[in-house]
C-alpha cells in the first residue's frame, strides 16, 4: 500500500517559512524560527552534533517525521542552499528527488542519501519518490514554491506546521498563491509544547 504525501515545516506567526533571500538562511530570523528543534536529542543525533539533547513530545515529533519518510522531494532553490550548508552526511538518509531544469547525474552522499535530479516536472518527481519510498511516506521537503505547486496540483494528503512564536514581517509565505478554491483542510490534531504549537491537517479537494 502506497504511503501518504506530506510536508512538515516551521512557520512564523505571520505566515513565513523562510527569508526572501537564500543568503539570509542561517540568519537571526531563521535561527529564531527553528530554535525549537536545535536542542532536541534526535536532531542532534541525526546531524552528528554529539550526544545529549532534550527529549519529550517535540523530540518525538521530529523522530516520527523522519521515520515515516521513505523519500523526499525538493525544489532546486532548497537544494542549492542545502548543498552549501548540509554536512557531508546529509540529514535525509533516503533518496531525494530534486525538481530542476538542470541535468545532473545522481549525487550520492554518505549515510544513505542520494540526490536524483528530475527534469520533467513535479508529477514525475513524485512518481519516482513514491516508487523509492515503497509503503512509507513521501515528504515534500520544500521550499515554499515547491510545496505550493504540489498543494495546488492536489498531490498533498497531509501537512504539519510547527507554529513558532516569532514574527518575520517579510519573506516567503507558505500559502502565497494557494488555489484556495480547490483546497479544503480538515484539522487532525493540535499539540502545544513550551516552544511551538504543532498543527496537523489533512488536505482534500473542494
Amino acid at each position: 500500500m502506497a504511503g501518504k504525501v506530506f510536508f512538515s515545516v516551521s512557520m512564523s506567526l505571520d505566515g513565513f517559512i523562510a527569508p526572501e533571500s537564500s543568503e539570509d538562511l542561517m540568519g537571526q530570523q531563521w535561527m529564531e524560527l527553528q530554535q525549537w528543534v536545535f536542542p532536541l536529542r534526535f536532531f542532534r543525533e541525526n546531524l552528528k552534533l554529539g550526544g545529549g539533547g532534550e527529549e519529550g513530545r517535540d523530540n518525538d515529533i521530529v523522530r516520527e517525521t523522519f521515520e515515516r519518510t521513505g523519500a523526499s522531494v525538493m525544489g532546486k532553490r532548497m537544494f542549492d542552499a542545502g548543498e552549501k550548508m548540509w554536512p557531508e552526511e546529509a540529514p535525509f538518509h533516503t533518496p531525494v528527488f530534486v525538481v530542476t531544469h538542470e541535468k545532473r547525474d545522481p549525487w550520492e552522499r554518505p549515510g544513505g542519501t542520494t540526490f536524483h535530479f528530475v527534469n520533467d516536472g513535479i508529477e514525475t518527481a513524485l512518481d519516482q519518490a513514491r516508487e523509492a519510498a515503497g509503503d512509507r511516506d513521501v515528504r515534500i521537503a520544500g521550499g515554499g514554491a515547491t510545496i505550493l505547486e504540489y498543494v495546488n496540483a492536489g498531490l498533498v494528503d497531509e501537512f504539519s506546521i510547527a507554529l513558532s512564536p516569532v514574527l518575520f514581517g517579510s519573506g516567503i509565505r507558505l500559502f502565497e498563491g494557494v488555489d484556495a478554491g480547490r483546497v479544503a483542510l480538515e484539522p487532525v490534531r493540535a499539540e502545544t509544547s513550551p516552544r511551538v504549537t504543532h498543527l496537523t491537517y489533512t488536505v482534500r479537494g473542494r
